[in-house]
């Protein structure tokens, strides 16, 4: 179905796709949390997702670590 602007009608994500988006979100966000600050630089120049480290904060460790591995759950 398409609206006026003959853009195509969004479709919903299916339950490997969410997961595999939330992996990539979470792979990503542990990439760069854990980058290690620059040399004469502003030691606080990190930037990643708050909702994501709240999020994250919020699993249990073997979700985390599957999101991480990349592994079907």
């Amino acid at each position: 179905m398409q609206d006026e602007t003959d853009k195509p009608a969004k479709r919903r994500l299916n339950q490997s796709e969410k997961r595999a988006q939330r992996a990539a979100q979470v792979q990503l966000f542990a990439k760069q949390y854990a980058r290690k600050a620059q040399r004469n630089t502003e030691p606080n120049d990190r930037r990643y997702d708050r909702e994501i480290e709240a999020e994250i904060k919020r699993m249990r460790p073997h979700t985390l670590d599957t999101l991480i591995r990349d592994e079907d759950v």
